[in-house]
This record gives structure tokens, C-alpha cells and sequence, in this order.
């Protein structure tokens, strides 16, 4: 229920984020979203890269699909992909 909550938040940040560079915020705010939007590109993206570098051999794999979708929610899909994958006893 909170990680669907979260992904809807996640997907309006990114609007609002990619809004910014098709109808631009006045002076102040622009430069700040600019700088948020570049944030969480380097962070998203961080994630994936660590993920990927943390699976092993034998372990669960990941697929292009849900490497894009960590991308795009962030820590909501990988509490979703952790759930999905290593279920607890």
C-alpha cells in the first residue's frame, strides 16, 4: 500500500521535474529544480549501478524492465523488488 503511495508521489516529482525543462519556473525556483532534476538522475542511476554490482552468481537477476523502473521510483521498486525476490521466513 506505501510503496504504491510512494511510486505515485515518485511519478509526480518527475513530472513536475521534467515539467521544468518545457515550461520553465521563474529565475529562482528554475535554477532549483534544474539542480533537483540533476540530483536525482545521479541518484536513481546510482542505484541501479549498485545494485547491479551487488548480485551474485546464484542470486535473483534483474531485468532491463525492472532496472528501468528502479530507475523511475527509486527505493519504492527496490523495497518492491526485495519483497518480490527474498520473501521473509
Amino acid at each position: 500500500m506505501l510503496i504504491n503511495f510512494g511510486r505515485v508521489v515518485m511519478v509526480f516529482i518527475w513530472g513536475v521535474l521534467l515539467l521544468n525543462l518545457v515550461h520553465p519556473a521563474t529565475k529562482p525556483l528554475k535554477y532549483f529544480i534544474d539542480v533537483a532534476l540533476i540530483f536525482m538522475v545521479v541518484m536513481h542511476g546510482l542505484q541501479v549501478v549498485l545494485l547491479k554490482a551487488t548480485q551474485t552468481a546464484n542470486g535473483p537477476k534483474m531485468t532491463r524492465k525492472e532496472e528501468i523502473k528502479l530507475f523511475v521510483f527509486g527505493v519504492f521498486e527496490l523495497l518492491s523488488w526485495q519483497k518480490k525476490h527474498f520473501p521473509k521466513k
